[in-house]
């Protein structure tokens, strides 16, 4: 098959590279491979069982259009200084311009028109002087919340139109490798696990998003794809009552806030808070399950949960952060029999483990009932877990109560965003053709982004076009 552009993801970078060339009016014939499938087909059949089912060849809530998105709480970041490093790389003033510029792509297409964390500026100064005198940094970020069940219809609808436009989108493929021919990569290898057949095109475009970071990881070790050992975030979903977050929650919505807690000095940040949400499980390869958050835009819970993340950069001679990851995650999964690990935050610094009787006697009723509780202490790295506990004590003084006794852990968070490949500001690889984009590339961190740098890339492929 010939196509002039082949995007092998179909995640929010790869979707809105397709988006902007078709505005832009190029007539270059595009093809999306997607190893899962279309949003209508996509469902969880937790929703009907009440557990996991760990579905096979893969999770439907992590892979399919629009990758996570669409059955993440779907946050839209609308500031620069949130969602990765790509403002390093493009510029801060083409950051934020694409920021805005993407979101009304959006709001084209559906999402909500209310934007959460603006106004309040009283209560927010007092917000932030907590957070300064516990040694936080807050973050402003005004944020759109499309929710988890509008995310699934947006999508959609940006779905009917790529297709209605002439974007052809292989459902059910994977991509195996790239076409090399020297320095040029000259299209994809992809699979559907009975045929497999190659599309040759004049750019390739890789955006396979978080899940498929450890894939483009070997994918650049084994081409000698420029690229250098990024960084990987290991860390816990905290979920308390909404009483103690309410404040927070009225006035910002989700509290963006960085640390440095002695005496590892590691970055540890807040990450995807959910009013009124639910904790919820996903499943990577190798049977990984890991714990993640969602909040829907009208079915709403009494409880908040968000993530604590602990960011780790590695040094020669080690190179394999992803693996690394997955260790954690594996041994966490391994003493919950293959379920997440909850505990209760007084019985960590107690030195005991959780029993499943004492969650049901506390305030907090886990939104995720089938995490099995435990003892998460026993499998997370010393150092991640010192980060974690002082960060949640520096934030009791911003959040009164965030440190109680009962306030729930579940374990593991991870975050692979490792593998940051070199590219130059038009997001060219050391090899001719070849771009890499979103979360896999290790420069963004979320949707917005990820969607910046796709417009970006499809500006450009339109222009040369």
């Amino acid at each position: 098959m010939n196509a002039d552009v082949v995007i092998v993801g179909a995640g929010p970078a790869g979707i809105f590279t397709a988006l902007e060339m078709l505005k832009k009016g190029s007539k270059q014939k595009i093809v999306m491979v997607e190893k899962g499938q279309s949003v209508e087909k996509r469902h969880c059949p937790k929703d009907k069982t009440g557990h996991c089912m760990n579905c096979k060849p893969y999770c439907h809530i992590t892979t399919g259009f629009s990758g996570a998105g669409a059955f993440s709480d779907g946050k839209l970041s609308l500031s620069c200084e949130v969602g990765g490093d790509l403002p390093t790389l493009i510029g801060e003033n083409l950051a934020q311009e694409t920021i805005n510029y993407a979101d009304q792509i959006y709001l084209d297409f559906g999402a909500d028109d209310h934007i959460e964390g603006l106004g309040n500026d009283t209560e927010r100064k007092e917000i932030r002087k907590h957070a300064i005198q516990a040694g936080l940094k807050l973050v402003d970020c005004p944020i759109r919340h499309l929710g988890t069940e509008k995310a699934q219809s947006l999508y959609l609808a940006i779905e009917k139109y790529l297709l209605e436009q002439g974007v052809e989108i292989l459902f059910g493929y994977e991509c195996s490798n790239i076409l090399l021919e020297n320095d040029l990569c000259r299209g994809v290898s992809i699979s559907d696990g009975k045929i497999e057949q190659e599309i040759y095109a004049k750019h390739t475009v890789v955006a396979t998003g978080r899940r498929g970071a450890d894939w483009l990881e070997k994918l650049c070790a084994e081409h000698n794809i420029a690229h250098a050992p990024g960084t990987v975030d290991i860390g816990v979903r905290v979920e308390v009552r909404n009483e103690v977050m309410e404040m927070v929650n009225r006035v910002l919505y989700e509290s963006k806030l960085i640390g440095y807690p002695r005496p590892f000095k590691n970055k540890v940040r807040t990450f995807c808070q959910n009013p009124g949400g639910f904790v919820s499980q996903e499943n990577y390869d190798k049977n990984l399950a890991v714990v993640n958050g969602h909040s829907y835009k009208d079915l709403k819970t009494d409880n908040t949960n968000l993530a604590i993340l602990c960011s780790h950069n590695f040094s020669v001679p080690f190179n394999q952060p992803i693996a690394y990851a997955q260790k954690v995650g594996e041994l966490t999964n391994m003493l919950g029999d293959g379920h997440i690990l909850v505990q209760r935050f007084g019985d960590i610094l107690d030195g005991k483990r959780t029993w499943q009787k004492e969650l049901a006697q506390s305030n907090i009723r886990p939104t995720l009932p089938d995490a099995v509780a435990g003892d998460i202490t026993a499998a997370m790295p010393y150092r991640s877990m010192v980060n974690i506990i002082g960060f949640i004590q520096a934030m009791d003084h911003v959040v009164p109560g965030f440190a109680s006794t009962e306030t729930l852990l579940y374990s593991p968070e991870l975050k692979f965003y490792s593998n940051r490949v070199k590219m130059d500001s038009d997001f060219n690889t050391s090899l001719r053709g070849l771009h890499c984009l979103g979360d896999s590339s290790g420069w963004t961190r979320g949707l917005m982004m990820a969607s910046v740098m796709g417009t970006l890339m499809g500006r450009k492929i339109a222009e040369e076009g």
